[in-house]
């Protein structure tokens, strides 16, 4: 996961810029989608820690050239922030006190100012050497054995109390104090007014007399809508969380393209094809618009999941898209794009053949894969996929076991 997390960053970086990677991870539905192609559980709250580490480990030793650098993590990790911004801007010349007191105040904000149910217990930070930044957030309600992650873009942001996140993850449920909603301006101001003039033993008088009453709000003080994901509790990648018309359009591409862009890689025996097919949803990770993310269980299509989800990881497939995303970048930079062009058209064929072919239903390809599982090398934390049992083999099982 490191080093497809890296390869993939890189090759978004060389196309598109690192603005356009901060303004990817700071949008929930291609946050979950790249967690999920480069292998993590696609429905769960781990992809965020696993996306973060995978990054902080991948480009760190690639932050001079990228100019992008991930702090923070989980637990005693996200403490470590700020004295890591610090050391950051000594080196590349930012302003690592401002950056340091906006990840405190973020933190501060999504635990204090918004009072959800969930405790945060993760804070990264990813800050480039022009000073930008995307901060991706996380907490956790015990009690629901429930994540929510909270996404902040310095890209457009005026304050960091008036409605200041790009996104927030997860099923609204509660009642919910949200004082960084910009129509809170008034309650904040108050508040302080109150606590001035009152003092906090008559602000608890006040408050039972004014308790039960509900505030009006005009259409002209909502909030807007921010991106909205909410996740399924199921494990398993059903029919209805895949938009099939884009899966067999990916499927199609991986065959129509494959032996036109990538013919030295399909001479690799019993990988090739297979690689090709993930291939297209690598491609479609790096060069898709926002709205081709709405099904992230679609990407882990790819490379399955490490919980058998939807099927266990084929390593000998993972490890050649790898190879082959990494020749790519390598040669990107070096001026020679032939490689990410043929990603690109890859990417380009699928939405093309998705508007008129079909195909298999997800059982019948998921079924497939464990089928092949095993010849590809996979492999989940369960350990190694044994070989599938054919049904003349079953049955000669079946009449040993009788004859003894």
């Amino acid at each position: 996961m490191t080093r497809l997390g890296a390869v993939i960053t890189e090759a978004i970086v060389q196309h598109y810029g690192r603005d356009e990677l901060f303004r990817r991870l700071a949008n929930p539905f291609w946050f979950q989608s790249f967690g999920a192609v480069i292998g993590m559980d696609w429905h769960s709250s781990g992809i965020t820690t696993s996306v973060l580490g995978a990054l902080k480990r991948g480009l760190t030793p690639l932050s001079g050239e990228l100019g992008i650098h991930v702090c923070g993590g989980r637990g005693a990790q996200s403490r470590k922030t700020p004295g890591e911004l610090l050391d950051i801007g000594d080196r590349v010349g930012i302003d690592g006190a401002s950056l340091a007191m906006k990840s405190r105040l973020i933190a501060k904000v999504d635990s204090a100012a918004v009072q959800d149910g969930f405790d945060l217990y993760l804070h990264g930070f990813i800050v480039a050497d022009d000073g930008k930044w995307v901060v991706i957030q996380q907490g956790m309600n015990d009690e629901r054995r429930q994540a929510r992650r909270y996404h902040w873009l310095s890209e457009g942001l005026t304050s960091f109390l008036d409605s200041p996140h790009a996104a927030i993850e997860g099923r609204e449920q509660g009642e919910i104090v949200n004082l960084a909603d910009r129509r809170a301006e008034r309650s904040r101001n108050g508040q302080l007014d109150l606590l001035a003039s009152l003092g906090p033993d008559k602000i608890i008088r006040e408050f039972s007399v004014l308790e039960g009453q509900v505030p009006v709000i005009s259409k002209q003080e909502a909030q807007p809508m921010l991106p909205y994901l909410i996740m399924p509790a199921h494990h398993a990648v059903r029919q209805e969380d895949v938009n099939m018309r884009r899966l067999h359009g990916n499927l199609a591409a991986a065959a129509d393209r494959g032996p036109v862009d990538f013919e030295e890689l399909l001479l690799t025996p019993g990988v090739g094809a297979r690689t090709v097919k993930a291939l297209a949803m690598v491609a479609e990770v790096v060069h898709g618009a926002p709205c081709r993310f709405s099904d992230p269980a679609r990407f882990s299509l790819a490379h399955g999941g490490k919980d058998r989800h939807p099927f266990p990881v084929p390593l000998k497939v993972y490890d050649e898209t790898i190879n082959v995303m990494k020749s790519a970048v390598r040669k990107g930079r070096l001026g020679r794009d032939e490689e990410l062009s043929a990603l690109k058209r890859l990417d380009d064929q699928s939405r093309v053949l998705e508007r008129y072919v079909t195909g298999p239903d997800l059982k019948e390809i998921v079924a497939g894969e464990f089928d092949r599982s095993f010849s590809y090398g996979g492999r989940s934390v369960f350990g190694w996929e044994p070989p599938a049992v054919s049904e003349d083999d079953s049955a000669q099982g079946d009449l040993r076991s009788s004859k003894s």
